[in-house]
């Protein structure tokens, strides 16, 4: 039996989500036992040490060292979950950047602004276009620097498509305040902070629609930054991704040549 999933939590959709879920369920039957350990000696309390039974007051306190035995137990349960669970799920979680790298990740750029989602993709030619903070406009709300030839197939988008079985990396960033990139079905989330672009990755198992959140408070439209999110058939997300492409191309070769010296003169 699983308590997370008692509970509610939504089916896992990514490669190391089970692990996550496991360590969840362990954390989950510990504290179970702790409620109805404490609630079972809280009752006891209550009838041992009944005024009824004990009109007259004992100042000598507890004799027995039974209750520094538990605690002692509850450090060591506690240090088991750390040592044994989290740390190496963490480790593994880390040690695995450089192995994912080398599986030619779809990656994409997350920014994050008060309040919601943008996705800038790198095109075909695999490369993000230099963007800066001067450049952002109406037009251009991630300031990509359309002269930069890196950026003339890249594209944005408000939703996030990813092929179901490919490694992601996302990028996280934001515009403005730290905000939180959490998408709970691939059991991952990384704070978004100014300044900073951080990797996230991940590997979905199934396709899904579903919805990205921040879960970070981060202003009074905090409860409506929410996003999509859609993992498609390699073949359907290839398709959308070289129509995205090359309307993306058309588009940004004009917005080049607006910016070029010739075409200011």
């Amino acid at each position: 039996m699983s308590p997370s999933k008692f509970l509610g939590i939504p089916e896992n959709f990514s490669a190391h989500g089970g692990q996550v879920d496991h360590m969840i369920d362990v954390v989950h039957w510990f504290m179970i036992a702790l409620f109805v350990g404490w609630t079972i000696f809280f009752f006891y309390c209550i009838f041992r040490f009944w005024h009824k039974n004990n009109p007259k007051a004992s100042y000598e306190g507890v004799k027995s060292h039974l209750s520094s035995h538990l605690e002692v137990g509850v450090i060591i349960v506690e240090a088991v979950l750390l040592l044994g669970f989290a740390f190496p799920l963490w480790a593994e979680r880390v040690d695995s950047w450089k192995a994912v790298q080398n599986l030619n990740p779809n990656r994409v750029r997350v920014t994050g602004w008060q309040f919601g989602w943008t996705y800038h993709y790198p095109g075909a030619d695999g490369k993000f276009g230099r963007h800066d903070p001067n450049l952002i406009s109406g037009t251009n709300d991630l300031g990509i620097d359309y002269t930069d030839p890196n950026a003339l197939d890249d594209f944005t988008s408000p939703i996030l498509k990813l092929p179901v079985d490919q490694p992601a990396v996302l990028n996280i960033g934001t515009k403005d305040v730290i905000h939180n990139y959490c998408i709970v079905p691939m059991r991952v989330q990384q704070d978004a902070i100014p300044g900073r672009e951080i990797p996230m990755w991940f590997t979905p198992i199934k396709t899904l629609e579903t919805y990205v959140v921040c879960a970070q408070l981060c202003g009074e439209g905090h409860g409506n930054m929410v996003g999509s999110m859609e993992i498609i058939p390699k073949a359907e997300y290839d398709t959308w991704f070289k129509s995205q492409t090359e309307g993306a191309l058309k588009l940004n070769q004009s917005k080049a040549a607006a910016h070029t010296p010739q075409a200011s003169n």
